[in-house]
């Protein structure tokens, strides 16, 4: 069928000003002029042989024969952009997530190949990054997700935080209790209940804020100053690169252990839990939220969580 209509920007002029009730706002989305707006209007105007907007001297608005178009133009534009999304996404690049690098290294990694083996029609790409945590640097992340596709750096993320992201997509995995975890040597070598922890060096994630030492020496009893002494990493790889080193005794949250205590590369001398107010959470922005790579990997993530 041959359709006889108007130029697309004609009509896209048309449904911006339309929707703003101003050619100065128009001009501004369509990147032109407000009077190449007014010519435009015009143009179809002319087209049609009838008014679409009545000008007045400080405002705009729609004539009965605007007010009429505007709902199927709008349906129009909707179905256009459906069709080249829809196209786009059956051409969908690989699908980019970005998480906590212990989150990333020690939970995350060992279970892909069973989303691969689930999956294998979508090409992840895992970043990992320390702004993935609830702080100062954490916006960096979020803006990357806010960007144009074809701009940014990540699709989705994992946060670890309270779960406090307006604007996107939040799905809560999983809250983990923090317990101490060492190599089994350090057990070999007397460390056996809490009172025997002063014997032995203590090691701190400094990216957490929020649970540490300082609260599970509280709760277990004994003196809160014996977390001012220890050995201190920029994050929780390396914290536990150096408790798997047999250096020390770390906090960490279980989930996130588990496959190690499993192989018998840590061990938990004394199963004592704190629980973190903090979250890790999977964060994207509303826009790939319904595409679906995202969604075959939020239901993944879910399901490996619950177990």
């Amino acid at each position: 069928m041959t359709y006889r209509l108007p130029s697309l920007p004609l009509l896209r002029t048309f449904e911006a000003a339309a929707r703003h009730l101003s050619f100065k706002k128009a001009a501004a989305e369509v990147c032109v002029t407000p009077a190449a707006v007014s010519q435009q209007i015009r143009a179809l105007e002319a087209y049609l042989g009838v008014p679409l907007f009545h000008r007045k001297v400080r405002a705009l608005a729609l004539t009965e024969h605007g007010a009429a178009m505007l709902p199927g133009i709008r349906k129009g534009f909707d179905c256009l952009a459906a069709a080249v999304e829809s196209t786009r996404q059956a051409s969908a690049g690989p699908l980019v997530v970005t998480a906590p690098p212990s989150f990333a290294s020690h939970w995350l990694v060992p279970r892909l190949p069973r989303f691969a083996a689930a999956h294998p029609d979508v090409d992840l790409r895992l970043a990992s990054t320390s702004d993935t945590v609830d702080g100062p640097r954490e916006a960096s992340v979020l803006d990357s997700l806010r960007t144009d596709p074809r701009e940014a750096r990540s699709d989705v993320a994992i946060l670890y935080g309270k779960g406090r992201y307006p604007g996107f997509r939040v799905v809560p995995l999983f809250a983990p209790d923090y317990v101490p975890v060492c190599a089994p040597s350090l057990v070999e070598a007397g460390l056996h209940a809490p009172p025997d922890l002063p014997r032995f060096a203590l090691i701190h994630d400094d990216t957490l804020s929020d649970v540490g030492w300082t609260a599970w020496l509280h709760k277990a009893g004994l003196d809160p100053q014996l977390a001012r002494r220890g050995r201190h990493f920029s994050n929780a790889a390396l914290a536990l690169a150096a408790t798997l080193d047999g250096q020390g005794v770390v906090l960490a949250p279980r989930p996130l252990v588990a496959e190690r205590i499993r192989a018998g590369h840590l061990v938990i001398p004394f199963d004592l839990g704190l629980p973190s107010p903090s979250a890790y959470y999977l964060v994207m922005h509303e826009r790939v939220a319904n595409r679906p790579a995202p969604q075959a990997l939020e239901r993944w993530l879910l399901h490996e969580a619950a177990q």
